[in-house]
């Protein structure tokens, strides 16, 4: 094989499997050590067209893109002890006058699960006369609302049930009519592994019908590289062919050693370069970066360039 020249060492070898889809957002969970990383899930030709950060307002890293470019979904994570504190409404109402198109938000963050492990932790009558307080006027509005995400564990459906009906019977203090509280779309959290999860979509359908499904945090977590990136490539394959799974974001956008659902599950290895999911998931090809590498720089090194991916061997030093 003749020695080739560092401009013909770019390789077109063709488009890769990586799938895109216009359901696809991020979790977005920015690491203030590296914030460089905060641009990598917005850059050219990215597959994520939405986020949330579990709070009422924009990211700073994301405040220069419009709607269009990368729709902002606004969260009330929890609940004060004024359970008719409007906070949430009255800044997402602040956001839509100064004119940032809000199409849909987000209930309590796992309600039902405990403040040890994230979860809000919310009884469901005081999470009922918050989302009176907070998200019917939105609805009435024309923003689309999403219930609370409650965990995959087995008090999740009770937990939903409950809260509908204190939040049904709030609504309806002082009328003749009894009305039931509105809602459009059901968040599901999961992280175990790909039957689980069909189950647990299953489950929430055959209660609510035609419920549209966001999966708005999921993984397989602390699982091997094998594992991690088969269920990956099961669940994304499951979410597309579905009408009624509305959007989904894998809870995976941070570096390997920061993750708290196991190292092989993120987007990112240890410096900061996208591992295979990471790049699967934003609609590109494989890198073969190891999760838990520290290395900027593989023996061989790709890019994404015009869809396609360009291989560049390292050879003679040149990189």
């Amino acid at each position: 094989m003749a020695i080739l020249t560092l401009s013909s060492l770019l390789l077109l070898i063709g488009l890769s499997n990586a799938s895109s889809s216009d359901k696809r957002g991020l979790v977005f969970t920015p690491n203030t050590d590296t914030p460089q990383d905060n641009q990598i899930w917005v850059q050219s030709g990215s597959d994520l067209t939405w986020y949330y950060n579990y709070q009422s307002q924009p990211s700073p890293a994301y405040t220069s893109l419009s709607q269009d470019q990368f729709e902002f979904v606004p969260m009330m994570w929890g609940v004060t002890d004024n359970l008719n504190d409007t906070t949430f409404l009255d800044q997402v109402n602040a956001l839509i006058k100064q004119g940032t198109n809000i199409t849909h938000v987000l209930g309590f963050n796992e309600p039902d699960g405990s403040a040890s492990t994230g979860g809000s932790a919310i009884e469901p009558r005081d999470a009922a006369q918050a989302w009176v307080a907070n998200f019917e006027p939105l609805g009435k509005q024309g923003v689309k609302l999403g219930l609370p995400a409650t965990t995959g564990g087995p008090g999740g459906l009770p937990w939903l049930k409950q809260f509908l009906a204190n939040c049904s019977d709030i609504v309806s203090e002082g009328s003749k009519t009894k009305t039931n509280c509105t809602w459009d779309f059901l968040p599901v959290h999961w992280y175990d592994n790909f039957a689980g999860l069909a189950s647990l979509i299953g489950e929430r359908r055959a209660t609510w019908p035609n419920a549209s499904i966001w999966v708005t945090e999921y993984a397989f977590a602390n699982q091997d590289l094998q594992t991690t990136q088969e269920f990956f490539n099961q669940t994304l394959d499951y979410f597309d062919k579905l009408d009624y799974i509305g959007r989904y974001t894998y809870f995976g956008a941070f570096r390997s050693k920061t993750s708290n659902v196991g190292p092989n599950a993120s987007f990112l290895n240890n410096a900061g370069k996208l591992t295979d999911i990471g790049s699967w998931y934003l609609g590109f090809g494989a890198t073969n970066v190891k999760p838990t590498s520290a290395a900027s720089r593989e023996f061989m090194s790709g890019w994404i360039v015009g869809g396609v991916i360009l291989i560049v061997a390292c050879m003679n030093g040149l990189l």
